[in-house]
């Protein structure tokens, strides 16, 4: 049989390496084609490689908690057939025992894996030794604003920090939180890995954006007694639950057409204006964490299309089945948080968009309503939505405006439209 080399596969376009958490097979075990090898983890989601060949695991090249890079060997198969095209460089034949391999200290050595740090946060081993020489414990590092990708510190910035550091026009002291005292019956949970990396990336929003938050409140009487009416019917037609998110969905895309100049990012002096849309919709998992899946060109939708992909990135990703591509490349997100009865919510911003939009509980509201022959008191659906942007880039007028048009395709819903 060939001996192959599997190798960790791409899962994204914007993912260079993923973690082993799991393997599912141990040396001397038979695999199957397709049969799941092993579980990763990338900083976007959990997911199994396959192997694409049928044969036997001869060796793991990759240890549990190891993060390699794409594209790097993990694992050496005999294959009883080799398959072209496959992520996988053929090997020749070993006809001697293979050498074990040398144990590598992940913590010291410039092989291209980075290595996670208590905090959750990732560094690669250039950055680490550079921090080793210099005397900067991670402890240290954890404070710097990176300008990587997901704001991981590079080796520019690890570079800029100790010239500041040197020249004594930065603070040298790590920040640290408060001690926490413990009483009798106090339990102690640790964070699960999507909590750590959660929890890493709103204090890097924080520290990245100057956030600030608009709100207006909308009559949405219109879409709520339109859904009433089409609700029941559909889910009849399609098998499907019409909510409320694909139609918050088709407004953002709207507002967005109206003040592209809120679809953008930053780097560093220069802004970056995005042609696509692709919105990101907070969802709430069974384990109490929050992912944000992301519909890619939201604006080739029609409201139809953007109920199937709400329901079905939302479902997978309770299902912990959502492809890494579908996690990446977001340029403004919604927060749904009147699903679970919160009347408005101050999001953080997802990096390196800037702005969220919360939309809180519908209500049914005292108002006073306009017509022909005076003013009226009348009950109607209220919500409120709130809009946090980047200061930076994003002033109080935009802002406004921005949640403001928001309000203004809820309101004027047509509800005359067929789905």
């Amino acid at each position: 049989m060939a001996q192959v080399e599997l190798i960790m596969p791409k899962m994204g376009e914007s993912i260079m390496e993923a973690t082993v958490l799991t393997w599912l097979k141990k040396p001397g075990d038979r695999i199957e084609q397709d049969e799941s090898l092993l579980e990763v983890a990338t900083d976007k989601v959990d997911t199994e490689i396959p192997s694409v060949h049928a044969g036997v695991l001869k060796e793991i090249l990759a240890r549990e908690g190891e993060t390699v890079k794409v594209g790097a060997p993990i694992a050496i198969i005999e294959a009883t057939v080799p398959e072209s095209g496959s992520e996988e460089k053929v090997l020749e034949p070993v006809e001697s025992v293979p050498q074990p391999r040398e144990e590598i200290n992940t913590e010291t050595a410039d092989n291209g894996v980075r290595n996670p740090t208590t905090s959750g946060r990732f560094y690669s081993p250039l950055v680490r030794n550079i921090a080793r020489q210099e005397n900067i414990p991670i402890s240290e590092l954890d404070t710097l604003n990176g300008s990587g990708a997901e704001g991981r510190v590079t080796k520019k910035d690890l570079l800029e920090y100790i010239s500041n550091r040197k020249s004594g026009t930065v603070d040298t002291g790590a920040i640290a939180a408060p001690p926490v005292s413990l009483n009798g019956g106090d339990e102690i949970i640790e964070m699960d890995r999507m909590r750590k990396m959660i929890a890493e990336r709103m204090v890097t929003s924080k520290r990245i954006a100057p956030h600030v938050t608009s709100f207006v409140e909308a009559d949405v009487t219109p879409l709520v007694l339109w859904r009433n009416k089409v609700k029941g019917e559909f889910h009849k037609r399609e098998g499907e639950v019409l909510t409320y998110t694909p139609m918050f969905i088709e407004a953002v895309v709207l507002a967005i057409k109206d003040y592209p100049m809120i679809n953008i990012s930053v780097d560093g002096d220069k802004i970056i204006k995005r042609k696509a849309i692709n919105i990101g919709m907070a969802v709430a998992l069974p384990d109490g964490n929050l992912i944000v899946p992301v519909i890619h060109n939201a604006d080739q939708y029609n409201l139809k299309g953007l109920i199937h992909k709400v329901n079905d990135l939302a479902k997978r990703a309770r299902d912990n089945k959502l492809k890494p591509d579908e996690l990446v490349g977001g340029t403004f997100t919604i927060s749904n948080v009147g699903s679970f009865g919160s009347v408005m919510g101050t999001p953080i911003i997802v990096q390196p968009q800037v702005g969220i939009i919360a939309l809180g509980s519908i209500q049914k509201k005292p108002a006073v309503i306009e017509t022909p022959n005076g003013d009226a008191i009348g009950i109607r659906h209220k919500m409120f939505l709130s809009h946090s942007y980047d200061h930076r880039v994003i002033d109080g007028a935009l802002g406004g405006m921005m949640v403001r048009r928001v309000a203004d395709y809820l309101e004027n819903f047509d509800t005359s439209r067929v789905i």
